[in-house]
């Protein structure tokens, strides 16, 4: 594995991953990021199966941005799937989604999302994203003491003002 920490996207809409790799890069987040396209795919890969059996070329990830919205296995069946996987209950999953219903945002805190964030209208609050995951995620130079830190558990986000995204409620 390599020195960097490596976050996996599981985004099917093309243009959502580049905008994420946009934001990403005028951030300065300087970690791998690696695409799959749905939620096979994801389960794929966190389970080192199929294609991605190879660990030293596709190593466990740091933290994984999870699209709800996937055609085949959905998100809610990969934070399912992940729940049954011991060694992965540690894996910070953080939702990336376009639904602000109250019950998707539940759903998935309750099936042990670390985090939920609704996917911003325009690149300034996706910026601002990508910014607070690089700060609460990757600021330190170890991620498994980032893992020892309590997690801030946020089950919604609403943007409210023009300045970004100050709006949360906690569970």
């Amino acid at each position: 594995m390599t020195s960097r920490k490596l976050i996996l996207l599981a985004e099917d809409d093309a243009n959502d991953v580049l905008l994420v790799r946009l934001a990403f890069e005028a951030v300065g987040l300087e970690n791998a990021l690696v695409v799959v396209r749905n939620g096979q795919e994801t389960i794929d890969y966190l389970g080192g199966t199929g294609a991605y059996r190879d660990r030293e070329k596709y190593p466990v990830p740091a933290l994984l941005l999870l699209d709800l919205n996937m055609p085949g296995v959905d998100g809610f069946e990969v934070l399912a799937w992940r729940n049954t996987q011991k060694r992965l209950r540690d894996l910070p999953i953080i939702v990336l989604s376009s639904s602000n219903l109250p019950t998707d945002v539940h759903r998935a805190m309750d099936l042990g999302a670390a985090a939920y964030r609704v996917k911003p209208g325009d690149f300034h609050y996706l910026r601002e994203v990508a910014r607070q995951l690089r700060d609460q995620w990757f600021a330190q130079d170890d991620i498994a003491g980032a893992r020892r830190k309590p997690m801030e558990r946020v089950s919604y986000y609403a943007r409210t003002t023009e300045k970004g995204l100050s709006n949360f409620c906690r569970r």
